[in-house]
């Protein structure tokens, strides 16, 4: 009997996965659930990046849906303890998978997806990254639920009588098609992964000037809260740091090719030790330097 018991306890806690969300009131009706400055594994199961809520009046717009079913079927419950709102809208800012895979969940709500035209090229059923790293409870349900509706260059949602402006960077920035959120009345800022904060930035799918360029064109809209795809700054200071550690990079790697160093020489030298203690920067930071001197090595010629 007791093994029986045991047997049955067992199975309850594969099927009975939680991440124990919390949202955080960012501003006037906007609540975001911040992820933690790790890499996606089996302890986190994925929760390393932002998805933020936004009450419109009669329904909630969600930017950036998370990373599994499970996750973003706790966010909305922990949302409509909050306010009991209907999704009218998730905003997919890009094709990295930590931040869309939430889709399967809204999907069954009835919510309209809204993602760049980037995902119009993605490959269909292929195995993710979040599936080939967390756990299989915490991915059950989750399936690639892509968005139906593709910003090209720029689109406009009225909900609830009030504007919410999203556009395409349209080149390669962050990643090949990185799109922003602007609501004006809240006069809030989603950057997805444009801004990152509390860890180092991954060039890997970018440009790094195509990128400096945006960050540069997102300081001057007129936003009280700002908001990146990780790090919990949400003040116009958010741009600062992932802007500071690109153009810092740029310049070395610019004075690298000025040099005549090669690729090895560079990747070497290059270590902005001022950013040593910053989450990722052992794992990112050459891979960094070595994107970087191709792209500017390729841009000069």
């Amino acid at each position: 009997m007791k093994s029986l018991w045991l047997l049955f306890l067992s199975f309850s806690l594969l099927f009975s996965f939680e991440y124990g969300l919390e949202p955080k009131r960012v501003g006037s009706d906007v609540y975001c659930f911040f992820g933690k400055a790790e890499v996606m594994d089996r302890h986190n199961n994925g929760n390393m990046s932002n998805s933020c809520f936004v009450d419109m009046g009669k329904s909630y717009i969600v930017i950036d849906s998370g990373p599994t079913y499970i996750y973003a079927k706790e966010a909305y419950a922990a949302m409509k303890k909050i306010k009991d709102l209907p999704i009218s809208y998730v905003i997919d800012t890009h094709v990295h998978d930590d931040h869309w895979l939430g889709n399967s969940y809204y999907k069954t709500l009835g919510a309209k997806l809204i993602g760049s035209k980037s995902f119009a090229t993605l490959p269909k059923a292929e195995v993710t990254r979040m599936q080939r790293r967390i756990s299989k409870e915490a991915y059950r349900h989750t399936q690639q639920t892509y968005p139906e509706i593709l910003v090209d260059k720029s689109m406009v949602l009225t909900i609830g009588g009030k504007k919410v402006f999203i556009r395409s960077v349209n080149a390669k920035a962050h990643t090949s098609d990185d799109l922003y959120v602007y609501i004006p009345h809240l006069k809030a800022l989603f950057a997805g992964d444009l801004i990152f904060n509390g860890r180092l930035p991954s060039l890997r799918d970018g440009n790094i000037n195509r990128w400096l360029e945006t960050l540069e064109e997102l300081k001057k809209i007129d936003a009280r809260y700002v908001i990146g795809g990780h790090g919990e700054v949400t003040t116009p200071k958010a741009i600062d740091f992932t802007y500071e550690y690109l153009k810092e990079l740029k310049d070395e790697v610019q004075d690298a090719l000025d040099n005549g160093d090669s690729l090895g020489e560079a990747v070497e030298r290059i270590t902005m030790p001022e950013y040593k203690h910053v989450p990722f920067y052992n794992s990112i930071h050459r891979q960094n330097v070595e994107t970087a001197y191709r792209t500017l090595e390729w841009e000069d010629e």
